[in-house]
């Protein structure tokens, strides 16, 4: 039996986490099809078929997979699914709505955000916000799987020859949902979910206004910034940039948090960076007790400061 892997991209290159979940699906042990489905994706299917470990690719090129909407990306996954014994995705937004239908269609268990691979049916993942990692054994015939891509390395080396493009001329009509628009902030800076350097501020930085001096310091290291929830919620920033069970799962090398308390949910999003640097002024804040490098202090005084000796 083979591995699906259901590439996320941006229609014109594959996202990161594919290549995380690549990883993952070559701990599983089985030969590794890539599935690239969505609009106008030619470039993407050719950056797939040079990935090394990956025999072959499928492209469904064709307008109704163009948002990765659940009943199209389902119903497609399903035709394929014949002689898959594992069905995996990078977890995101796209894959946390199809690939439930995908389960429930094969009549089947899930397994989301896997972190660690045991064996071909046997999985970590994280419980309780990530206070407890649960090992999980799949005895279902299929195994769907999404790969919480913080937790594994990128597949990066390339094969010396593309392996075979396999186009599929399958479209679905759906009639239970339609695409109504994006609401895409443009940002210069690295991209949250990949970002080796990330500045977050939370509720401590006091207003929108305010946000400058994170963005700042991260202009400075090249960084991406993040918010807590508390910040999100307050309205300093715009959702995209949170970071937490319910935002964005990050793991980069430097994780800095200006004025973040360090509630459980915005930890479960980002204790397994590298090194973690807090400053804050309560001294008693939960987010000391997984830094790296605490600083009790003032983030107005602090943050100007490091950002001037940059």
């Amino acid at each position: 039996m083979m591995t699906l892997l259901v590439a996320e991209h941006t229609s014109t290159a594959l996202a990161s986490s594919t290549l995380s979940a690549l990883t993952a699906a070559h701990q599983i042990g089985h030969d590794v099809h890539v599935l690239v489905a969505g609009n106008n994706i030619a470039a993407v299917a050719d950056a797939a078929a040079r990935l090394s470990g990956v025999s072959k690719v499928i492209c469904a090129d064709a307008g109704c997979y163009e948002h990765a909407l659940a009943e199209s990306m389902g119903d497609l996954i399903v035709h394929l699914s014949e002689h898959y014994s594992h069905i995996i995705a990078p977890s995101n937004s796209e894959s946390k709505d199809f690939m439930p239908r995908v389960a429930a269609l094969l009549d089947v268990g899930q397994v989301s955000d896997i972190c660690a691979v045991l064996s071909a049916e046997q999985f970590k993942r994280p419980i309780y916000a990530g206070n407890a990692i649960a090992t999980v054994t799949v005895l279902d015939d299929k195994k769907v799987i999404t790969v919480r891509a913080s937790a594994f390395d990128r597949t990066t080396q390339q094969s010396a020859q593309a392996c075979e493009i396999e186009s599929v001329d399958f479209s679905v009509e759906n009639r239970l949902s339609c695409w109504q628009s994006d609401d895409i902030t443009a940002s210069t800076r690295p991209d949250l979910a990949s970002a080796s350097r990330i500045v977050s501020g939370g509720r401590g930085v006091g207003s929108g206004a305010n946000f400058a001096l994170v963005e700042a310091l991260a202009d400075k290291l090249g960084a991406a910034v993040g918010a807590s929830r508390a910040a999100v919620d307050a309205g300093f920033v715009s959702n995209d940039l949170q970071v937490g069970q319910t935002g964005k799962i990050v793991a980069p090398d430097l994780y800095m948090a200006f004025g973040i308390s360090g509630a459980i949910q915005h930890l479960a999003g980002m204790k397994d960076s590298k090194v973690i640097v807090a400053v804050n002024k309560d001294e008693d804040a939960p987010i000391f007790q997984v830094a790296d490098y605490g600083l009790v202090g003032d983030l107005f005084v602090v943050l100007p400061e490091m950002t001037s000796k940059l």
